[in-house]
């Protein structure tokens, strides 16, 4: 059994110095600079692709998540061409205990984003894109448009990438779903994040049942020709049977590709790892998720939503080109 979770406020204004919002150790937590597990070490990235990409994007401004969120995979990532770029900005208008991106007032706009993108793309020679932002409830269509236009400007810039979405819940609002999915990406991705209970701790300002909605919606609007997608993350003080349930319920919501790696604290800030799940337990998971029936299952230690994202979409049904 993990420990049990204190239930008191651990949020507090949350910026650049303080970016989890977070305050003290939680009792029964893993301190923050504990030796993580072996299974838990990569080799820091460095290869020529990693190299010229990391240079392209800084010249042309542009973000990925895979910086912003400290992916332990970008070097892998990277040199097989498969890149997460985070548009709308770098500021995002939540403040959730996990996340590395800081959280603030956005004052990004700039039309000419998705055309900036879809050239890297390009230029790269990426087979994969996947388009990710940070919320912006402060935008009438919470960013919508701005999905829109990079999944146009792919297509007719670098038509043979296929393109994968990783949206924010929009609220829940259908219309901004809706302009998204007509778009036809080959992969609408939203994640959960963490079982329903931890949600109040981890991810305020968000509700389980309304992300679990988007992607029922996404599956009915894309009519079977747009792949759904979520992840979750394990660390937080869930149990194995909660992960299990929640399993069912995205499952149950229309969602074929299934996503579960390690929660690793960006700073002391950010909400405490509660225990490190041994690769055994991934593995457990990820074939209680196959008996559900998700065509496609990516679970273990440093698995992220991500990771491998154009191999999940092939096993789910996409057409990608295998070589």
């Amino acid at each position: 059994m993990a420990p049990e979770q204190t239930t008191e406020r651990i949020h507090v204004t949350r910026s650049r110095a303080n970016p989890g919002g977070g305050t003290a150790e939680v009792e029964g937590s893993i301190p923050f600079r504990s030796r993580k597990p072996s299974w838990l070490k990569v080799p820091p990235p460095g290869g020529p692709i990693y190299r010229e990409l990391k240079r392209a994007l800084g010249e042309d401004g542009l973000n990925t998540v895979c910086e912003e969120a400290n992916c332990p995979n970008i070097g892998e990532c990277w040199e097989r061409g498969t890149a997460t770029f985070m548009i709308l900005g770098d500021v995002c208008t939540r403040r959730c205990g996990f996340c590395n991106v800081q959280t603030g007032k956005p004052t990004f706009d700039d039309p000419l984003e998705p055309a900036r993108v879809a050239s890297q793309v390009k230029r790269l020679g990426l087979r994969h894109a996947v388009i990710t932002s940070v919320d912006r409830d402060d935008l009438p269509d919470y960013g919508a448009s701005a999905f829109v236009g990079v999944i146009r400007s792919i297509r007719r810039m670098a038509p043979d990438c296929t393109v994968e979405v990783l949206t924010p819940d929009f609220r829940g609002q259908e219309m901004p779903i809706a302009r998204v999915v007509n778009e036809r990406p080959d992969v609408f991705n939203h994640n959960v994040e963490t079982v329903p209970r931890l949600y109040p701790k981890a991810r305020r300002g968000s509700d389980f049942m309304r992300s679990a909605r988007v992607l029922k919606l996404a599956r009915e609007m894309g009519e079977g020709r747009v792949i759904t997608k979520s992840g979750l993350m394990v660390g937080l003080g869930e149990e194995f049977d909660e992960m299990v349930e929640t399993f069912g319920i995205l499952r149950r919501h229309g969602v074929q590709i299934l996503t579960v790696g390690q929660y690793l604290r960006p700073t002391e800030n950010h909400l405490p790892v509660v225990r490190y799940w041994h690769p055994e337990e991934f593995d457990a998971l990820a074939e209680e998720a196959r008996a559900m029936g998700f065509e496609s299952v990516a679970a273990g230690p440093l698995v992220r939503s991500s990771y491998h994202a154009d191999e999940s979409a092939r096993e789910a049904g996409l057409g990608l080109d295998a070589a």
